[in-house]
């Protein structure tokens, strides 16, 4: 896929592009002027550009035409996943990214292994992540991956919007018991390594949120959020 870069810098016609995307473009792509690029605003709109000057530190680009990103999904999906150990969040954030997801949430419940520690300092790396993996696999918008929070507020949260689903390994309902109720939004709630307590399970119940089976083996931490993504944007029509 050819680069693309994402600005909000767009106004009147023109688009500006600074940073690290305009060093690139300028000094690594050694772009022309009069050459046509890819920018994304964000927020699902793909623009036609063409490069018309150079600055010190940005790149000037006139805006040919625009057009809603291909490659977001018609389905508006958040995962919720439980705090792993080491670095199997990022893991998480950049395939989940790749997958289609708009916003992944880190929640700590009782069988969290891993402590939180410096998560400000780590938020910040992780939507670095979930930026390069929306540029790397052609997104119209960048994923947000939000602060941790604790489960009640992140259960609360899903109950709120429509089509929750919490999976837990000793469910029986098969996830297509809820797929075909799926209108333009989602939640996915995933446990970290230990899983979820019972009475985390019928908390999740009491609140209106089903929970699922993804199958009778049991998967890793970092492979359910992917595995049931997959479900999600194949059952929906996003995958084809």
């Amino acid at each position: 896929m050819p680069h693309r870069y994402f600005t909000t810098d767009i106004s009147g016609g023109t688009a500006v592009l600074s940073g690290a995307d305009a060093h690139h473009l300028a000094h690594v792509m050694r772009a022309r002027p009069g050459e046509t690029v890819t920018l994304c605003d964000g927020k699902g709109t793909d623009y036609a550009c063409a490069v018309r000057s150079f600055g010190p530190d940005t790149v000037e680009l006139e805006i040919l035409s625009s057009v809603s990103s291909v490659s977001e999904p018609g389905v508006r999906v958040t995962l919720y996943v439980g705090y792993p150990k080491q670095d199997r969040l990022e893991t998480i954030v950049q395939k989940a990214v790749e997958l289609g997801a708009v916003r992944i949430v880190p929640f700590f419940s009782r069988y969290c292994v891993a402590a939180p520690k410096k998560e400000e300092q780590k938020n910040l790396r992780y939507n670095r992540i979930a930026f390069e993996a929306a540029k790397q696999s052609g997104r119209g918008r960048i994923p947000q991956v939000r602060e941790m929070m604790d489960l009640r507020p992140a259960l609360e949260e899903m109950a709120a919007r429509p089509g929750a689903m919490l999976f837990y390994e000793r469910s029986t309902a098969p996830m297509r018991e809820v797929l075909d109720r799926i209108e333009g939004e989602a939640s996915l709630l995933i446990g970290a390594e230990g899983g979820f307590d019972e009475s985390e399970v019928e908390l999740a119940l009491s609140m209106g949120i089903p929970s699922l089976t993804l199958g009778p083996r049991i998967l890793r931490c970092e492979t359910a959020p992917m595995a049931a993504l997959s479900v999600l944007m194949y059952h929906t029509g996003n995958m084809n």
